[in-house]
């Protein structure tokens, strides 16, 4: 699948924590990729939505190399981004990441970005966790597919 495919066939789009530490650390391809995905959010061809876990998650590298300001402008970075919804977790939430980890045996954190994303009427996740699996009503696209 390609991102235009990817834009075609979902208006809403969550994003894992994962594609944003490319985007701000690594570069490349990956990154690239990410950059895309927020462009087609921010001229409104998509939506994306993030659980607010993921500003936690952005921010353990920075903090870890000693630079809590520059995980804060991760953070403000994100939240300023047109397009993309920052969600908080909420009971009704919490209460999916429970029905997700029981059923499908997800890490707390994955289960946390799918209920999140389902919620927020997504219809994919991009990630690069190979870990993560579908869950219903919410197709999870590899970012790595996405630059194949």
């Amino acid at each position: 699948m390609t991102i235009e495919e990817l834009a075609a066939r979902h208006r809403r789009i969550a994003l894992d924590a994962n594609a944003f530490i490319y985007l701000f650390e690594a570069g490349g391809p990956l990154a690239r990729a990410t950059a895309a995905i927020v462009d087609m959010a921010e001229s409104g061809r998509i939506s994306i939505v993030v659980s607010s876990l993921v500003l936690a998650e952005i921010g353990v590298g920075p903090v870890a190399a000693d630079d809590a300001t520059m995980a804060e402008r991760y953070g403000q970075a994100l939240c300023e981004t047109r397009g993309l919804d920052v969600v908080p977790l909420t009971a009704d939430i919490a209460l999916d990441v429970a029905v997700i980890r029981g059923r499908d045996h997800i890490e707390i954190a994955d289960a946390v970005h799918l209920a999140t994303a389902r919620h927020a009427g997504a219809s994919a996740i991009v990630t690069n966790d190979e870990r993560m699996r579908p869950v219903s009503r919410l197709e999870v696209v590899r970012l790595a597919d996405l630059v194949a």
